[in-house]
């Protein structure tokens, strides 16, 4: 794929792999502030919220290809060993098995929608699980630390067509998936949102958290537009049962 930018729009180009002829495919659609316009109801199609890695199938868990650029998350070997643990205690210590919100980037690659409204000053996208809603406020900074938040606290700007997030201001309760991939309190995402076609958008993760990785490393993945008549994000009521059943037991 190429890319030509030109005055008013960004248009990419599918180039043919037989003559290498490129065409027009696909204009990014834009708000009345000339900024791409990412608004409507999106959802992954992958298998990250089991594993962000590429895993096999067990009981409950589909197989999968990850989401992990090269497929290898350089923990420090402290955090190889939690990473274990956390999957020993998965049922009881995950946020997302306490009906907890999930945390940045996770919440994007849960297997439920989310809608995405969009202001010159303002990026709202609002979940169907547990209600989590986030503001990605333009142009801000950071308020001053610590603070821990299980979504963070995002900041966003444009960098040409792509819509820059920088997370920060984290709590060491979340984690990245149901296998016990994690962070701590040091976590810094930055996200990027990039329209590739009508229906498409391409997500990027950046993760670094010097307390737990010995560098940084990335996600990649699509995002799908979802095209029903009546799509829109519902409400997802979740209750704790996992410390119910251990109870009962």
């Amino acid at each position: 794929m190429r890319i030509k930018k030109t005055n008013a729009f960004l248009v990419y180009l599918l180039v043919s792999p037989l003559t290498g002829v490129a065409q027009e495919s696909y204009t990014v659609p834009r708000t009345m502030d000339g900024q791409p316009d990412l608004q409507g109801i999106w959802q992954t199609l992958n298998t990250a919220v089991w594993n962000i890695q590429d895993h096999s199938s067990s009981w409950g868990v589909p197989a999968g290809q990850g989401v992990v650029v090269g497929n290898e998350i350089p923990y420090q070997p402290w955090a190889q060993e939690q990473r274990e643990e956390n999957f020993q205690n998965r049922m009881t210590e995950d946020t997302e098995a306490n009906c907890k919100m999930v945390g940045v980037p996770r919440i994007t690659y849960m297997p439920y929608p989310f809608q995405i409204f969009q202001t010159p000053n303002q990026i709202v996208i609002t979940y169907e699980w547990v209600h989590t809603i986030r503001n990605i406020f333009m142009a801000e900074e950071h308020p001053e630390g610590p603070i821990q938040w299980y979504m963070g606290d995002s900041r966003g700007h444009w960098e040409g067509d792509t819509l820059v997030v920088d997370v920060v201001h984290f709590t060491d309760e979340t984690w990245f998936d149901r296998s016990g991939n994690f962070h701590g309190e040091s976590l810094h995402v930055i996200e990027r949102y990039t329209r590739t076609g009508a229906d498409h958008m391409l997500y990027e993760v950046t993760i670094e958290d010097p307390e737990v990785f010995s560098e940084p490393w990335r996600m990649s993945m699509s995002l799908y537009r979802r095209q029903e008549d009546n799509a829109r994000v519902l409400e997802y009521e979740c209750y704790a049962l996992a410390e119910d059943l251990l109870q009962s037991e």
